[in-house]
């Protein structure tokens, strides 16, 4: 099989997660939803895969009401994380965080209700931590004064360009409920952002994956690792749910930002395939992979297995 590689390995990886809502030691956010479960089977299951991004993005609501202890709860399950993967952990404000507590939790700041503003160089890759916040509402806005600071620091491109995470993105919702908790004045943002050198946008705030455009970038939302928004609902109508709940892979390319949304959680198996094995499979002829892939009367469970070395030193292999 012509397995040539049609784009180049990417310069970035990213691990985006949002909307974690850490209540109370041992509580389950709104009566059912353990929040830090989840977030530890998430990791859980991320390690397996033996990749290595190079940063950790948390894109607001990380505690659901603000709590001190939240926070701390939170730093403890991700900082061992993120050091075993030699990630840099970028935490972003949301509406349901509390400034003080958030910079004091998470960033052993005593800068209190300051707008959480940050920038953070990831190997070259810029990345800006914008609160989009508002202390008491639910809906988000960036002040005059925070735009005339992105405008100054997108001013001067970054080596590999810039990425902008905040909670609040940029993008219309197919509930319509969703226009009360929007990011206002967007035009005002996008303004900023034109003909720089961003290179895409991470949000959260919706509790469902979803993409756009926005400014000329691309823009991702990271479902929520809590509880997911049903979009299968009446107009006018909203239904959280305990299931579905995910995370984002963001590759960045020369030319393209990629976003994978990946769900937590355990799932049975249809098929497995090691490295060794795909090796194997990859000296197959269409013919033959095609066959190996789609042996009939057998179960949906094909497993690959590695025959033996022929004659001549290929390596063959069968489905079972």
């Amino acid at each position: 099989m012509n397995t040539e590689l049609q784009h180049p390995a990417p310069e970035h990886f990213i691990l985006h997660i949002s909307d974690t809502h850490f209540v109370a030691d041992n509580d389950l956010l709104h009566g059912s939803v353990d929040s830090d479960e989840n977030l530890r089977q998430l990791f859980r299951d991320f390690v397996k895969a033996q990749v290595k991004p190079e940063a950790l993005v948390f894109t607001g609501d990380l505690a659901d009401t603000g709590r001190p202890d939240a926070y701390v709860r939170l730093r403890n399950i991700v900082e061992p994380v993120a050091e075993e993967l030699g990630a840099k952990i970028i935490w972003v404000m949301g509406n349901h965080d509390a400034r003080t507590a958030f910079r004091s939790g998470l960033l052993d700041s005593d800068a209190g209700e300051e707008s959480v503003d940050m920038v953070h160089d990831v190997n070259g890759l810029r990345i800006i931590a914008l609160d989009s916040t508002v202390p008491g509402k639910h809906h988000g806005e960036i002040s005059d004064e925070q735009l005339a600071w992105l405008s100054d620091v997108l001013a001067t491109p970054a080596p590999h360009g810039t990425l902008i995470a905040l909670h609040h993105p940029p993008v219309p919702s197919p509930l319509e409920m969703m226009a009360m908790f929007e990011l206002r004045e967007q035009s005002r943002f996008e303004k900023v952002i034109e003909g720089t050198d961003v290179r895409g946008i991470l949000a959260g705030h919706l509790h469902y994956s979803t993409f756009s455009t926005f400014g000329g970038a691309p823009v991702t939302v990271a479902s929520a690792t809590c509880y997911t928004q049903d979009l299968n609902v009446a107009p006018k109508s909203m239904r959280g749910q305990n299931g579905a709940q995910a995370f984002n892979l963001i590759h960045l390319y020369q030319d393209k930002m990629l976003s994978s949304v990946v769900p937590i959680g355990e799932f049975s198996t249809v098929y497995s395939v090691t490295a060794e094995q795909m090796a194997a499979f990859e000296k197959m002829t269409l013919e033959e992979a095609t066959a190996a892939m789609t042996a009939p009367g057998e179960e949906s469970d094909v497993e690959f297995s590695i025959a033996a070395e022929t004659a001549d030193g290929e390596l063959a292999a069968s489905a079972r």
